[in-house]
C-alpha cells in the first residue's frame, strides 16, 4: 500500500548554496545531511508537514544526479512514496507493467529502503519508492 508522498527530491549544484534558499522559503531547518555511497550523492533533508523536500547534489562526475544535471538546470528530479512493504509493490507494480530500475530494494538515504521506477513508464516522472528500515 502507498501510505504518501514521502518527499521530493530537487537535483542542485551545490548542497551549500541550496539549503539557504530552501530554508528561507520555508521558514524552516534541515534536519539532515548525508552522503549515500551507493548513489554517489549528498542529501540534505528538510520536513515540511508529512512530506520532506530532499536536496541532491552529486559527488561523482558519473552519478546520476550529475547526468541529470549536465542535460537539465537544477530543479525537479524525482516524487518519492512511501510505502508499507516495498518488496509487494515492486512486484505489484512490475506485474502493472511497470518498468523498474530496481527489482530489489537497497539502503538509500533517512533510513530508507528505496527502489526506483523508470520515467518511460510514470508519465516522464522518475518515482522513488520508500520504505522506513526498522
Amino acid at each position: 500500500m502507498i501510505k504518501k508522498i514521502e518527499h521530493l527530491g530537487i537535483a542542485v549544484e551545490s548542497i551549500e548554496k541550496s539549503i539557504s534558499v530552501f530554508e528561507k522559503l520555508l521558514g524552516k531547518e534541515m534536519y539532515k545531511t548525508e552522503i549515500v555511497a551507493s548513489e554517489s550523492v549528498k542529501t540534505a533533508f528538510i520536513a515540511l508537514g508529512e512530506s520532506k523536500i530532499e536536496l541532491l547534489e552529486a559527488t561523482n562526475p558519473s552519478s546520476s544526479i550529475a547526468k541529470f544535471l549536465s542535460k537539465n538546470r537544477e530543479g525537479f528530479h524525482h516524487l518519492a512514496l512511501e510505502v508499507e512493504d516495498i518488496e509487494f509493490e515492486i512486484a505489484r507494480l512490475g506485474k502493472e507493467g511497470f518498468v523498474l530500475i530496481h527489482e530489489t530494494p537497497k539502503e538509500g538515504a533517512d533510513n530508507k529502503k528505496i527502489a526506483f521506477l523508470h520515467p518511460k513508464s510514470t508519465n516522464g516522472i522518475l518515482v522513488e519508492l520508500c520504505e522506513e528500515l526498522n
